[in-house]
């Protein structure tokens, strides 16, 4: 064979190979996530790093039950993650700073355990520094006793307080509605002509005007797809997995089997009055952003984004009030 056919011969072969390589290369180079149910691991690795304007390219599968993958307080679809099967996605970052990624389907009773970071490099120069959340701001103790001391008979009616707010000229601004509970409104009219009755149905009016049929329907979905295993879909704390954790804080008093078990009891119940209707939505916004200590409830903050939150404070008080359809 002739020296210049050989060497174009071996230029075709090294260019073939770089083709066909360079994918296989990059595949290998791509992270695989695997998923296991928190009691066997959760996501493995739990810990990805990423540049701020460069694409991530993950690869995504479950090693035993279907799992779902998304990114906290990103617009983005859960992305399903399924056994035996590997799911490429590809994330893109802006900013830097640390990303909390998520399971979004009810997997077991330890579910909410199964989170991970996204650690972000890049340059800090365009962020802001953060202001703090409402609850701070109004130095709440979000831990202290809050419950009202006089409840409704039944559930308040919106339609009726409407008109009796207009006619005797009740408002409530924004800023009143998120540092305000409604026992705390509905104490301040005691020294009106109306009745119990009638000062609750204001007060319903007054939260309903707060919030949009928008709003409620997004804090409804939120609600339904990341409280209401626990909570249930009623809000009376009664979800498929409460008595499993009642169970489980009951046994690890019992036994002090380990710090994960003790942190588990009974879901709050979002129908009972007393509670509901003396919280802030200042407070609320607290615990949800830090998580209920020592209780088994997770912390939402690196999930949800501010609006979220509030959405979903406007539609936990639909437990309590009879809003219109």
């Amino acid at each position: 064979m002739k020296r210049a056919e050989l060497l174009s011969r071996l230029i075709v072969t090294v260019a073939v190979v770089g083709v066909v390589g360079t994918p296989l290369y990059l595949w290998s180079r791509t992270p695989i996530i695997h998923a296991r149910m928190a009691e066997n691991g959760g996501w493995t690795p739990d810990v990805i790093q990423a540049e701020a304007g460069k694409p991530l390219h993950l690869k995504l599968t479950s090693d035993d039950v279907m799992h779902g993958f998304a990114v906290g307080q990103m617009d983005m679809e859960a992305v399903s993650v399924e056994p035996g099967k590997v799911t490429d996605i590809t994330l893109n970052f802006e900013k830097p700073g640390i990303y909390t990624f998520y399971c979004t389907r009810w997997c077991g009773l330890n579910h909410w355990r199964m989170r991970g970071t996204i650690e972000v490099s890049g340059s800090n120069t365009d962020l802001k520094p953060a202001s703090p959340p409402l609850y701070v701001s109004l130095n709440l103790d979000i831990d202290a006793p809050h419950d009202a001391t006089v409840v409704p008979n039944g559930q308040p009616s919106v339609s009726n307080g409407q008109s009796l707010a207009m006619d005797n000229s009740i408002s409530l601004s924004h800023e009143e509605y998120l540092a305000s509970s409604p026992f705390e409104v509905f104490d301040g009219l005691k020294n009106s002509s109306l009745t119990e009755e009638e000062r609750w149905d204001i007060v319903a009016y007054l939260w309903q005007s707060n919030t949009t049929p928008d709003a409620l329907a997004n804090g409804k979905q939120l609600y339904a797809q990341n409280c209401a295993a626990c909570h249930g879909e009623n809000g009376a704390g009664d979800g498929v997995f409460a008595d499993d954790l009642a169970a489980t804080g009951e046994a690890s008093m019992q036994t002090m089997s380990g710090a994960e078990n003790m942190m588990m009891q009974t879901p709050v119940d979002f129908t009972d009055s007393a509670r509901m209707l003396g919280a802030t939505p200042a407070l609320l916004q607290g615990k949800i952003l830090r998580g209920g200590m020592g209780t088994g409830m997770p912390m939402w903050g690196s999930i949800f984004t501010e609006g979220q939150i509030w959405d979903l404070i406007a539609y936990l008080y639909s437990f309590q009030f009879e809003y219109p359809k």
